[in-house]
């Protein structure tokens, strides 16, 4: 549980956090030893994307299914052989050993879905604003429009659960999907936005309508300045900026 004197950063492993799963590397926190996520609030009120995802649904997505991704998460990473790492690097030596798929799983869902509510915005989407984004969009795919059918083709053409990605490969923009937890990152990807198609992400509002979804998030809800910001940051795992110093410097263990 969060103590009430602890301090706490909001760093990243590939993406900007302003709120929700803090990744906190071992020894930020005194008590801390083994690598840690943690379950903030969203960076929106529960309602503000309704009508296109409803109060309920966020609820049962970051309240029980993202939760419980962290807490299982790290439960695993308790086990001494992740002290001192974090927990990017620990995701990414369970990506290589199937016998930590079980941690992988939960911890590459837990940084999907924070990356995923940081995606999403009341009153966003459409096209993406004019700047060094919406330039790369044109050049990789010649215009938004086909960037969004293919973003919208790989949404539903995942079989059963999983992601679809914008990402960038070097210079180039390209759209990638992913199976249940899996993530581009272990791709030596950067991504900038994502679309989650787990039935969980949708099923309340729209049933097995999985496209009427996918439409509702890019026509209204996608978060255009956290997308320019992943592609302006340098590298796939650039360190991130707190958002706020600690009150005091903690202790050493």
């Amino acid at each position: 549980m969060r103590s009430s004197n602890s301090s706490w950063f909001k760093v990243g492993v590939f993406f900007i956090l302003i709120s929700g799963a803090v990744l906190l590397p071992a020894g930020l926190r005194a008590e801390a030893l083994a690598p840690q996520v943690v379950l903030m609030p969203l960076p929106y009120a529960q309602n503000a994307l309704e009508p296109h995802i409803s109060s309920a649904t966020i609820g049962f997505h970051h309240g029980k299914h993202h939760a419980a991704y962290v807490n299982k998460a790290n439960e695993l990473m308790a086990a001494p052989q992740f002290q001192g790492k974090k927990p990017l690097e620990v995701m990414l030596m369970a990506a290589k050993d199937p016998a930590l798929a079980n941690l992988f799983n939960n911890l590459a869902q837990a940084i999907n879905h924070e990356f995923f509510w940081l995606c999403l915005k009341p009153n966003g989407g459409g096209e993406p604003p004019a700047g060094p984004l919406a330039e790369a969009i044109v050049k990789s795919f010649g215009r938004w429009a086909k960037c969004r059918e293919e973003l919208e083709a790989a949404a539903l053409s995942q079989f059963g659960s999983g992601w679809a990605w914008l990402v960038a490969d070097g210079d180039t923009l390209k759209v990638v999907k992913t199976g249940n937890a899996e993530t581009p990152v272990t791709q030596g990807l950067k991504p900038l936005l994502t679309i989650d198609v787990w039935e969980h992400a949708y099923y309340l509002d729209f049933q097995n309508r999985r496209a009427a979804f996918v439409k509702a998030v890019l026509d209204h809800l996608i978060n255009w300045e956290f997308v320019a910001a992943n592609f302006a940051r340098p590298g796939p795992y650039a360190p991130l900026e707190p958002s706020a110093e600690p009150k005091q410097k903690p202790s050493e263990p």
